[in-house]
C-alpha cells in the first residue's frame, strides 16, 4: 500500500535511524513515557512532514504512543528515500520520494486524508488546505493538528481571519524551543550545508545577501558572518531590520543588495522577494538558495524564461545563461536548499521540535472536543519541559530558586 522509491534502501535507512536516535535524547524520554501510557491509543495520526531521518524518530514516538501514522512527504526534494524504505518496514504508511512529481505530490497527499487521521501534522499547510477544500466530510472526526513552519502559520492564520479554520490547530512553530532553536540554530547550519554541498563556495571574503530577517534569517547571517563573509540584510519590517543593524549587518533594499551580492538566501515566507528586475543587475555568477518552505521566494519561472540556457552543473545546482552573457546559478532548483541538497537540520535540534509535535498530539488527544477552531500555542509549561528534556539529554543541571526568592517574585510589597 505505501510508495517508495526502493524497498531496498530500508537496511541503510535503519542505520540513519539508529544514528538519529543517539542524538535525539529528549525526544526518546517522551517516547519511553508513551510507551508506558499510550495517549494516542487508538488514534491515526497523518503526516506532511519532511521524510528524514529525524521524523522517522517522531514516528516511532508516536507510534510508541499507541498511534497508526501514515506519512508524506511535504516538499517534492526533501524526502531520504532510505528512511521511507526503512519506515515502510515498520507498520507505517509512507507515500513519498526525492523528486516527486506535482500530480504525485498530491496524490499522495490525498492518500494520507484517505487513511482518516484523527490528528494531522502539517509543515506548510498543504494537508489541512487539501482536507478543509476537498475532503470536508472528514473534519467532523479531526481531533486537531499541529503546524511545523511558519509558512505554516500564516496560512493558518489566514484560515482563521477568513473563518475557514474548522478544526484546532497548535503552532508548534511557536514554542521557543522550535523557532527559537530549530529555526535559529538549525536553518543556519542546515541552509549552508546543502550550499556547500551544491556549490563547494568559499563564503569567506564574499557578500552574502540574506532576505528576510527572522528566525531563520538571523540563524542563516550568524553563520555566513561566522564563516567570514560581510552580510547584508533585506527586510520589509521595521523591527527586524533594526534587529539586523544593532547586530552588525549592513541593512539595504533589495534594489540596492542585488547590485552587491555574491550569495543570495531567502528566508521569508513569502513569494517573489527576488524578481527578474534584481537578477537583471546582479553580478556574473552570483547564487541563489532558498530556505523558505516553497519554491516562490525565487521567481523561478521568471529565470526559466529569461535564460537562454540551463542546465545541471553539480549536484541540485542548475546554470542559467542570461541572454547579456551572465551566469546565475540556483541552488536546490529554489527549493528548501537545506533538504534538497543535504540532509536537513541535525538531529539535536529536531529532537526539540519534534518533542513539542509529540506533546502536541499528546495535548489534543487529552483535551478533545473542548479545544476552540482556532491557532493554539502549548501552554509554557510544555514549552519548558522540552527545555528540561533537553538539559538533561545534554547532561546539564541549572539552579533552583530557594524559598526566599519565590516569595520574592511573588511579593509587591518589598522595594528599594
Amino acid at each position: 500500500m505505501s510508495y517508495v522509491k526502493d524497498p531496498k534502501l530500508a537496511a541503510q535507512g535503519k542505520l540513519n535511524l539508529e544514528i538519529a536516535e543517539k542524538r535525539m535524547g529528549a525526544l526518546l524520554t517522551v517516547r519511553e513515557r508513551f510507551a508506558k501510557e499510550k495517549p494516542l491509543k487508538g488514534l491515526t495520526i497523518g503526516l506532511a512532514l519532511h521524510v528524514t531521518k529525524e521524523t522517522g524518530v517522531l514516528i516511532r514516538t508516536l507510534q510508541a504512543g499507541g498511534a497508526k501514522v501514515a506519512i508524506t512527504g511535504c516538499n517534492p526534494l526533501s524526502t531520504q528515500d532510505d528512511i521511507a524504505a526503512a519506515l515502510a518496514q515498520e507498520d507505517v504508511l509512507v507515500w513519498a520520494y526525492k523528486g516527486e512529481t506535482k500530480e504525485d505530490y498530491y496524490k499522495f497527499l490525498t492518500a494520507v486524508i484517505e487513511s482518516e487521521p484523527h490528528i494531522t501534522i502539517d509543515d506548510g499547510c498543504d494537508l489541512v488546505t487539501e482536507i478543509h477544500t476537498k475532503h470536508p466530510h472528514l473534519i467532523e472526526q479531526i481531533i486537531g493538528g499541529c503546524e511545523e513552519t511558519t509558512t505554516g502559520i500564516i496560512r493558518l492564520h489566514a484560515m482563521e481571519r477568513e473563518g475557514a479554520l474548522k478544526y484546532p490547530m497548535i503552532a508548534v512553530n511557536d514554542n521557543r524551543t522550535k523557532h527559537l532553536m530549530d529555526n535559529y540554530y538549525g536553518t543556519g547550519q542546515s541552509t549552508f550545508d546543502g550550499i556547500l554541498r551544491s556549490t563547494n563556495l568559499l563564503i569567506a571574503g564574499k557578500t552574502v545577501v540574506v532576505v528576510g530577517y527572522g528566525s531563520c534569517g538571523k540563524g542563516c547571517a550568524m553563520r555566513a558572518k561566522g564563516l567570514g563573509a560581510q552580510v547584508v540584510i533585506t527586510e520589509v519590517d521595521n523591527f527586524a531590520a533594526l534587529q539586523a543593524a544593532m547586530d552588525g549587518h549592513r541593512v539595504l533594499p533589495m534594489h540596492e543588495a542585488a547590485l552587491l551580492g555574491d550569495l543570495f538566501i531567502t528566508v521569508t515566507g513569502n513569494l517573489h522577494v527576488i524578481r527578474m528586475e534584481h537578477v537583471d543587475h546582479m553580478k556574473d555568477g552570483v547564487v541563489l538558495a532558498n530556505s523558505g518552505h516553497f519554491d516562490n521566494e525565487i521567481d523561478m519561472e521568471a529565470l526559466e524564461k529569461a535564460a537562454k540556457r540551463k542546465r545541471r552543473v553539480r549536484h541540485y545546482l542548475d546554470e542559467y545563461l542570461m541572454k547579456d552573457g551572465r551566469v546565475i546559478y540556483v541552488a536546490g532548483e529554489g527549493r528548501l536548499v537545506n533538504l534538497a541538497s543535504a540532509e536537513g537540520h541535525p538531529s539535536e535540534v529536531m529532537s526539540l521540535s519534534f518533542c513539542g509535535q509529540a506533546l502536541a498530539c499528546e495535548y489534543l488527544a487529552k483535551h478533545r472536543g473542548k479545544l476552540p477552531n482556532e491557532v493554539l500555542t502549548l501552554p509554557d509549561t510544555v514549552d519548558d519541559l522540552i527545555a528540561r528534556l533537553q538539559l538533561e539529554a545534554m547532561g546539564l543541571s541549572i539552579d533552583t530558586l530557594t524559598s526566599e526568592q519565590v516569595e520574592y517574585l511573588k511579593s509587591w510589597r518589598e522595594g528599594t
